[in-house]
């Protein structure tokens, strides 16, 4: 007899669908059991306000979250950076499986890269995080750019420029990547240009606390490497109190020499959205061997970027 399938929450965007899927195979390969996509609309779906009003932390997360507590699904796979940084006590990330690249992407028309769009050229994003750091670069490097805000999936986005309202926009390489995109992208933005947001490129795969088999079967997916950088990413976050439509930016790499892993490094960024204010550090130290470790260095960082004046950069403290 076939074991009865184990059902899986996820959003119902292109995107969401196919890194849900991915999962679902995965899962399906180390537990032996059919996974089914249950799909469930968020508020963030809905709404056509902007992120930044809105809330930006939870608005994909909640509905999920609600659907797991019911009992309605087995367990859901978020995109990390969607997800608030305090965890619930009903339910636990099981895995966090290697991450994809975590960088930000310009689509642009004419295959333009950055340095090469024309003067007064207008690119859009719907995050102030990219925003604040387009502009500084643009100030920086003397180029006139207009940062426009706009919302919608990857069609909608691409789709301003290919109509020629936007000569670029601006998008994850990861979501890109997932959804079979990434030949469209014109220009791959370094990390030192824009510093991608909290936990970018990688999924939090999520089921309740009392599971404990799923817990163990999921826990196989997980990628320690990628666990202990998000981990630091997002306590930054946290230890800013920032959500994650403030425009805070933060990536922990890994240093090796060739071989081995040596270092993470732990680089964070909160700037004003016209630009005219960064305040940019970075921290290294030994890869956390646990979570309190990672957590510590993700707070040492924000502590060094509050004493620079972090705080009056972020406009609204998320409470």
């Amino acid at each position: 007899m076939t074991e009865k399938a184990l059902r899986l929450g996820t959003r119902r965007s292109k995107l969401a669908m196919a890194q849900s899927g991915q999962v679902a195979d995965a899962v399906s390969q180390v537990t032996g059991r059919p996974v089914e996509l249950v799909e469930i609309t968020t508020y963030g779906d809905v709404s056509r306000e902007h992120l930044a009003q809105i809330g930006g932390t939870g608005v994909f997360v909640a509905a999920l979250r609600e659907a797991l507590a019911r009992g309605e699904v087995d367990f859901a796979v978020h995109s990390l950076k969607d997800l608030p940084t305090t965890q619930p006590d009903e339910l636990v990330v099981a895995a966090i499986p290697e991450r994809e690249d975590p960088r930000d992407v310009i689509i642009a028309r004419d295959a333009l890269k950055l340095t090469d769009l024309p003067r007064g050229a207008r690119i859009g994003t719907g995050s102030p995080r990219r925003m604040a750091q387009l502009n500084a670069y643009a100030r920086s490097h003397g180029m006139d750019i207009e940062t426009v805000p706009i919302r919608g999936n990857v069609d909608t986005r691409i789709g301003y420029v290919t109509k020629g309202d936007l000569d670029a926009v601006v998008l994850a390489a990861a979501g890109l990547n997932r959804v079979g995109r990434s030949d469209e992208v014109t220009d791959f933005l370094s990390v030192d240009t824009v510093l991608p947001a909290p936990g970018q490129g990688a999924l939090a795969v999520e089921t309740t606390a009392d599971n404990a088999e799923l817990i163990a079967a999921l826990a196989q997916l997980d990628d320690p490497l990628t666990r202990a950088a998000v981990t630091a990413e997002r306590s930054l976050l946290a230890a800013l109190e920032a959500g994650c439509s403030a425009p805070v930016g933060a990536l922990a790499d890994l240093l090796t020499d060739g071989q081995t892993v040596k270092e993470m490094r732990l680089r964070g960024v909160v700037g004003t959205t016209d630009g005219s204010t960064l305040v940019q550090l970075s921290t290294t130290g030994p890869v956390p061997e646990t979570h309190e470790a990672a957590l510590a260095l993700g707070r040492e960082l924000a502590t060094e970027m509050l004493a620079q004046g972090a705080a009056g950069l972020m406009g609204e403290r998320a409470l």
